[in-house]
């Protein structure tokens, strides 16, 4: 006992100064939390531009990479579970690639910590307008390329991400001035069609999920990105034969588990219509979550196979796009 105490009192002594010698790459040289100001939207008011929502200030925790000057940056959009260990995972990750990240929390300030189980409780397009709001903040930070900004989303965040590329959406939202380098969202929701949904912005964007996610399937991106191709957009979807939806999330059960209260339209066909009405094509009526078509107890887990070799994707997209060595 009294050998193990004196190793402690050791390590205690000799820790910190081996850490300051030789700091981790993936530390951030600042850490800042800024306030964005945006509204609470249905779905109805962003597909008709509609500006008459709920005025709120969600934040965002921004993390300065190691390097001078102005760096590249990845913003950031958690899920349906809100602001997960993933981001944090992912923020490191970019950090020691030598690009800083804009992690956005939409759940906070309106008073919500999940949504899985009810996803009826926050608009899904809602978060297509933070990222724009978020986008105005960042593009003017002194230590942020205006050019060099790419964006990355989870789940309802990943739907967000993906559908943020529309030109339509950004004619009516983005009021930045500024335009993403990239899109790269993560196990989207692509069960839902809307118009002029191939008319993207012409920046790549590269689409990752798991062949065992029942909660946003990922043959309906597969139709999506097809459209896309024929469209002539920049855009490739990687596959992943052994994950299940949340694959990145490190702290998640493996193998995957079933998730019972949890909402999914892994079941439904769902289209704009007229007037920003999104419809159920299966009733003809107007889509809701209380639709018979909407089910539940998908599956989600850690896949550290996946995780990592998404990790090493992103990562080496993201430098030859950033121009980074």
């Amino acid at each position: 006992m009294k050998t193990t105490v004196s190793a402690i009192a050791t390590w205690l002594i000799i820790s910190p100064a081996a850490w300051a010698a030789s700091p981790s790459n993936d530390i951030a040289v600042r850490t800042e939390l800024h306030d964005i100001q945006t509204l609470t939207l249905s779905d109805e008011q962003f597909l008709k531009g509609d500006t008459g929502g709920k005025t709120v200030t969600i934040s965002a925790q921004l993390r300065i990479a190691q390097g001078a000057g102005r760096l590249p940056l990845v913003i950031l959009q958690h899920g349906s579970s809100g602001y997960a260990a993933n981001v944090d995972v992912w923020s490191r990750a970019l950090n020691a690639a030598g690009i800083s990240t804009f992690a956005l929390d939409g759940f906070t300030a309106r008073g919500l910590v999940e949504v899985n189980s009810n996803q009826a409780t926050l608009g899904r397009l809602n978060f297509i307008l933070d990222i724009y709001r978020a986008l105005g903040v960042v593009a003017s930070h002194p230590r942020v390329d205006p050019k060099r900004i790419a964006l990355m989303g989870f789940s309802r965040g990943g739907q967000a991400t993906l559908y943020a590329s529309l030109r339509r959406f950004h004619h009516l939202w983005n009021t930045s001035g500024a335009e993403f380098a990239a899109y790269l969202p993560f196990y989207p929701d692509c069960m839902t069609t809307f118009a002029s949904d191939t008319e993207v912005a012409d920046r790549p964007i590269r689409i990752f999920g798991g062949t065992q996610d029942d909660y946003n399937p990922i043959s309906s991106c597969r139709e999506y990105v097809k459209r896309l191709r024929a469209a002539k957009a920049d855009v490739m979807l990687t596959e992943y034969p052994n994950a299940s939806h949340a694959f990145d999330n490190p702290l998640g059960a493996q193998p995957a588990a079933v998730s019972p209260h949890f909402q999914s339209v892994r079941n439904c066909q769902i289209r704009e219509g007229s007037d920003g009405i999104l419809i159920n094509l299966e009733t003809n009526r107007p889509f809701t979550y209380k639709d018979t078509c909407v089910a539940l107890g998908p599956h989600l887990g850690y896949d550290p196979v996946a995780a990592q070799a998404a990790t090493k994707a992103v990562t080496a997209f993201l430098k030859s796009l950033f121009a980074l060595n």
